[in-house]
This record gives structure tokens, C-alpha cells and sequence, in this order.
């Protein structure tokens, strides 16, 4: 009897914080006022003020005395913990929030650009800034055209998403307006064709896709809401595809586009409504194996059906020849897509792995689909030998994707003899010595050790190639020698059953003797 690894899907990725100081990083920084407010005519009066005359100053009737006030909190806030927390208890949020929909659209630009720097970093005040029904008043003013304004607004939004809590409420009120005023207009998927973004247009698609990728990461209900948004996969799509015939796919936009992907196909054929499932699944595959009946498109047996295996996917029933919106995450044109990001992307390592995963989540499990989508990336795609190519970097959480995906074809390969040529020999490179070692991480060695599972359960040849190529010592290690953490204790228990498995070739009892004494 065959002994499975256990296995699981891809998380989303999960953010805690708000800093912004490496790749993958969930927030913008907080926006410094000073050089902007310098050539100002009242630079004099700006420099004598304080956080309790700049709060009264908001709620002044005078206009210019608004934009002082505000102008300074921005100033202030930027790096001062103790004046933020002196506004909020000056009562200075709500005022701010007042400001966002002022005619004086300068009053509008620091009113927001305070209001970025007050909640960075600081729970209090975005809880503040939600109480005093902020996020209504952000989305009206979304609906004015000026780029500072925007960036600003979709700099808040973007640190507010930062917080499990507020994503939900933040999905519904906002996901709509976002498609609709941003990603739309600035994906070049609305009416009006984008040749090229300007920088500050940019850095508002950079924003809003931020937040995107936070609220896609929090829980199924909020997956849901992004997923039926109309408009908005198209527009990550159409972003993505644009970058890459533009040669731009290293730019952060399209990095946080991948990841609100990824996210969104995370337990995808769990989540998808049941209808869709049952399409996408075709009749029951014991009723079609019994009754020779169709499953799907195909039809067992016949050579016409064979050959339609080898034809262009968009002549599947299942599927519509141009996806739109939610089919995206599960149509063979979305393979093509991942596969030109992770051939393009040279730079962005968090842009591949997002690609990796949004690959791995898609080809996950027993799914039908999911085997389709495993072959049209391995036969029609050709998407192996990019993958063993990448399989060459060190950065750990790309190899945790990279080798989950491995995994993923591994189990659905037709041909296991032919998959275990090309893919032992480099699963068996990433293994460490033992399982002591800290580099690759527990997953890696999970999903490797997990892919020559599945070779091995159906392949007398992967067997071979693991003996002959020095992988029994490793494999041995890693079950025998590690410490007690649950990731140690589950690398061991996944090598111990792969050993488990070759060991049922009796022919290779001889081989494996030669090799080393194996405790099974």
C-alpha cells in the first residue's frame, strides 16, 4: 500500500504591519510635509505653531487658516509618535475627516496628508479615523481627479488594510469605488486606453493594489467580495499583461497585482460557487469510468478525444473562449500569464513567488481542474524547465512555492518515468544534509520530499534515480536526525515516507543495501 504525504494549499500571505522598508512589505511610508509647505507664504506662521493651536485652526471657518492647521499636523506627524497621540486626544480626527470633502481642494490634500501620517503606525488613531466615519468620506473624496489627492487617500486606505480586523468592513465599502475610480481608469481596461502612467498615477495604482493585497489575505468572506467585484480581476489582469509587453514587470504594481492573484486563488476549489465546480469537474468520474461516458470535453478511449487533449483549451466547454473577472482564476489563459511573469521577472523575487504560488494554488489537490491546468503548464506551456530553472535560487520563500508547484506536477504528471528523469535529481539538490540544518526551511524540504513521493508511488525509474543519485543518505538523515519542532518532526516524517515507499521495490533491495542500511 502507497503511503501519501499529507498535503496543504498555499496560504495567502499574511501582514501585521504598516512599515515599509523591504520587498515585501504591506504599507506605504508616512508622507513628509515640510519641503511643500516651505514655499508657502505663511512659512513664518507654520514654525511658530503648535499641535493645540493647529487643531483649533481646523475647525476655523477661514480656509487658509485650515490648511495651516493641517499642514503642520502633517509636519508633525511624520515622525512624532507624542503629537500624534495629541491630536487624537485633542479630538483632531474627526475635524480632519470633515476636511476631505472641503471645496478648497488644498485644504483636501493636507487634511488627507495629516491624516496618512496620524494613523501610521498607530492603531488608536486609525480606530479613531474609522469612528469618526472616515472611510465614507475617503471614498467621496476619491471621486475628485487631482493625483496628490489620490495618493494620499489610497495611502490611508492602504495602512487602515494593514489590520485583520478592519479588512472586512474596509472590502465593503470600498472595493467598488476603488475598481471603478483607480484600477479601471488606470489598467487601461476602461474606455480610455493607458499608454503609459505617469509617476504619481503609479504610485495611486501601487496604493490601491496594497490594500487589495492586505484584504485579500484575511478571510473566504472577503476573498468572495474581491472575486465578485465586477471589473477588478480584469483590471489586475490587463495591468499585468500590459507590463509585460511593455517590458515593466519588475514595477511594484505588478507585484502586488500577482499577490491579490494568489491570494484570490488560495483554496479556489473549495470557495468557487458549486456550479462552477460541477462544470469545471464534468460528471462523476466513477459514473464515467463505469459507462465510458464523457468527462467533460473528453470522451475515454476515443482517438478523437485523445486528439482533442493536444488542441488550443479555449475550445473547452467548460470554459469561454475570453475569460472575464472571476474565470480568470481558473482559466488555461491565466497559465500563460504566470509562465511569462516567471520567465520575465529577473529582479522581483516576491513577484515570482507570487507567481509560483497563484500556479501552486491553482493545480492543487485532486481536483479534475486542477489536473487540467497541471497539464496545460507541463505540455502545452512547457513550464518545467523554467520552474527547474528558478529552482536555483536561495531565497527560501520563493523555493517554498517553487517546490510546492513541483509538487503539484509531480502528482499529476501522465508520464511519472519521465517527470522522475528531469525532477529528481534537482528535488534531491535543495534537500539538506540532514535535518538539522536550517536552510531550506521545513516546507521546502516537505514539498520537495512530497513530490519524489509522488514519483515514487508510480514509478520504478524515480526509485532508481533517488539510489543512484545519492538521495537515500539524505532522505535517512532528515527522518533520523533532527530536533523536536513540529516543521523538523514533519520534514522527517515526510522523508520517512518516502523511504517507505521505495523500499516496497524488492528488485532495489539489493541497491539499497549497497547504499546504506535502511530502518524502515
Amino acid at each position: 500500500m502507497w503511503i501519501p504525504i499529507e498535503m496543504t494549499g498555499f496560504q495567502p500571505w499574511k501582514n501585521s504591519t504598516d512599515i515599509c522598508k523591504s520587498d515585501r512589505t504591506l504599507g506605504p511610508h508616512a508622507y513628509n510635509v515640510s519641503h511643500s509647505v516651505k514655499s508657502r507664504k505663511n512659512v513664518t506662521r507654520l514654525n511658530t505653531l503648535d499641535i493645540v493651536t493647529a487643531v483649533n485652526y481646523l475647525d476655523e471657518s477661514d480656509q487658509n487658516l485650515q490648511t495651516l492647521g493641517a499642514a503642520y499636523i502633517q509636519h508633525e506627524c511624520y515622525n512624532n509618535k507624542d503629537a500624534k497621540k495629541q491630536v487624537n486626544q485633542l479630538k483632531g480626527i474627526p475635524v480632519l475627516v470633515q476636511l476631505f470633502t472641503s471645496e478648497n481642494q488644498e485644504v483636501q490634500r493636507y487634511a488627507t496628508g495629516a491624516t496618512r501620517n496620524l494613523i501610521y503606525e498607530n492603531m488608536e488613531n486609525k480606530v479613531a479615523l474609522i469612528e469618526a466615519g472616515g472611510i465614507p468620506k475617503l471614498i467621496e473624496a476619491l471621486r475628485e481627479g487631482d493625483d496628490e489627492l489620490r495618493k494620499n487617500i489610497t495611502g490611508i486606505l492602504w495602512n487602515l488594510s494593514s489590520k485583520d480586523n478592519l479588512k472586512e468592513r474596509l472590502a465593503r465599502e470600498t472595493l467598488a469605488e476603488l475598481t471603478e475610480k483607480i484600477l479601471i481608469p488606470l489598467s487601461g481596461t476602461g474606455d480610455q486606453d493607458i499608454i503609459e502612467l505617469n509617476p504619481s498615477e503609479s504610485d495611486i495604482f501601487f496604493n490601491t493594489t496594497g490594500c487589495l493585497r492586505n484584504l485579500s489575505s484575511v478571510n473566504e468572506k472577503t476573498r468572495q467580495q474581491i472575486r465578485e467585484t465586477p471589473g477588478l480581476i480584469d483590471a489586475l489582469v490587463g495591468y499585468i499583461q500590459k507590463c509585460l509587453q511593455d517590458t515593466k514587470v519588475e514595477e511594484k504594481g505588478v507585484e502586488n497585482a500577482v499577490c491579490v492573484l494568489r491570494n484570490l486563488s488560495y483554496q479556489l476549489y473549495t470557495e468557487i460557487p458549486h456550479s462552477v465546480l460541477l462544470r469545471l469537474e464534468g460528471p462523476s468520474r466513477a459514473l464515467s469510468s463505469s459507462k465510458g461516458e464523457a468527462i467533460g470535453c473528453f470522451t475515454p478511449n476515443s482517438k478523437k478525444a485523445k486528439d482533442r487533449q493536444n488542441q488550443d483549451l479555449t475550445t473547452f466547454t467548460e470554459v469561454s473562449r475570453q475569460p472575464k473577472d472571476i474565470e480568470w482564476l481558473w482559466h488555461p489563459k491565466i497559465v500563460e500569464l504566470y509562465n511569462q511573469v516567471l520567465q520575465q521577472c529577473k529582479i522581483n523575487s516576491t513577484t515570482r513567488e507570487g507567481a509560483a504560488g497563484a500556479m501552486q494554488n491553482i493545480t492543487a489537490g485532486d481536483k479534475r481542474w486542477a489536473s487540467i491546468l497541471s497539464h496545460v503548464a507541463l505540455e502545452q506551456k512547457k513550464m518545467l524547465p523554467v520552474i527547474l530553472d528558478l529552482l536555483e535560487t536561495n531565497n527560501n520563500l520563493e523555493l517554498r512555492s517553487l517546490t510546492g508547484l513541483l509538487r503539484n506536477f509531480s502528482r499529476h504528471a501522465k508520464d511519472k518515468n519521465d517527470m522522475a528523469t528531469k525532477l529528481v535529481k534537482p528535488l534531491l539538490a535543495k534537500l539538506p544534509a540532514d535535518g538539522r540544518q536550517k536552510e531550506p526551511s521545513s516546507d521546502v524540504v516537505v514539498n520537495a520530499c512530497g513530490a519524489l513521493n509522488n514519483l515514487v508511488t508510480s514509478s520504478l525509474v524515480a526509485a532508481q534515480e533517488i539510489t543512484h543519485s545519492d538521495g537515500l543518505p539524505k532522505l535517512i538523515d532528515i527522518k533520523t536526525s533532527h530536533d523536536n519542532s513540529p516543521g523538523k518532526q514533519k520534514a522527517a516524517k515526510a522523508a520517512a515516507t518516502v523511504l517507505s515507499n521505495m523500499f516496497q521495490y524488492k528488485k532495489l533491495h539489493k541497491d539499497y543495501r549497497s547504499v546504506s542500511s535502511m530502518i524502515i
